[in-house]
């Protein structure tokens, strides 16, 4: 098993990570932004992902496709059929068996987050965090077999449970 997170997973995806997340970025645009996070995915689909596919490995990954729709068409308003063909372009058209949406409010969220030193995007606010977390649900509702949402609300062991039995479902 491989596990990965994004944007990341290797020096270069690193890179404009660092980028993409420091707080003193506040020029970027949305379109940038979201090539950017198509730049880092398509280097780490084509360097890390696919590979390890090839040789038969799980891949977990802590966010992919679905966070480009969230964060820059719902958040954003960056147009969602370009940022769907955006991802087709940076993956080659590969896409999860399973997305597991830990979903919590943005004032919760943000709650749990207090002590840590917001990043670029966390320092959006919680109306942007609103409209990303819609952006999410929406996905869940559209792609229900392959989307599953988890109560993030709940002690993190029954979370983790219920991932757990969406997993070992999904490796039968």
């Amino acid at each position: 098993m491989l596990s990965i997170r994004e944007p990341g997973g290797n020096i270069i995806s690193e890179k404009i990570r660092e980028l993409l997340l420091d707080v003193t970025n506040q020029g970027i645009t949305s379109r940038t932004e979201a090539l950017l996070y198509a730049a880092a995915r398509s280097q780490v689909v084509e360097q890390v992902i696919s590979p390890a596919l090839k040789t038969g490995k799980i891949v977990l990954a802590d966010r992919y496709m679905d966070s480009t729709i969230a964060y820059q068409g719902y958040g954003r308003g960056l147009e969602l059929a370009f940022l769907q063909e955006l991802n087709q372009l940076c993956t080659g058209g590969l896409k999860p068996d399973l997305t597991l949406l830990l979903d919590l409010s943005s004032e919760e969220a943000w709650g749990r987050r207090e002590k840590e030193i917001p990043d670029r995007l966390e320092k959006e606010g919680l109306v942007f965090q609103e409209k990303v977390r819609k952006g999410y649900l929406s996905l869940a509702e559209q792609e229900k077999d392959r989307i599953k949402i988890l109560d993030a609300r709940q002690e993190p062991v029954k979370v983790l449970q219920q991932a757990i039995g969406w997993l070992d479902e999904i490796l039968r």
